[in-house]
């Protein structure tokens, strides 16, 4: 029982740390290449990729289309 309590104190010292990292830095979270807020002409949540959705949403658009009609 003690592995575990050490394993979980050590996972969480390094939470803890990455976390105090982050707030002492001053900067903000973001991706590899800086995310869709960099990528000039990109407006949508999705970047594009919903141009041809998938069954699930074309219902969903549907019924939402059906609602305001």
């Amino acid at each position: 029982m003690i592995t575990y309590l050490l394993a979980f104190a050590i996972f969480l010292a390094a939470v803890a740390g990455l976390a105090a990292g982050l707030v002492l830095s001053g900067r903000r979270i973001q991706g590899s290449c800086g995310g869709l807020n960099n990528v000039p002409g990109v407006e949508s949540d999705c970047g594009g990729a919903c141009r041809q959705p998938c069954e699930r949403r074309r219902l969903a658009r549907k019924k939402a289309a059906g609602e305001a009609a």
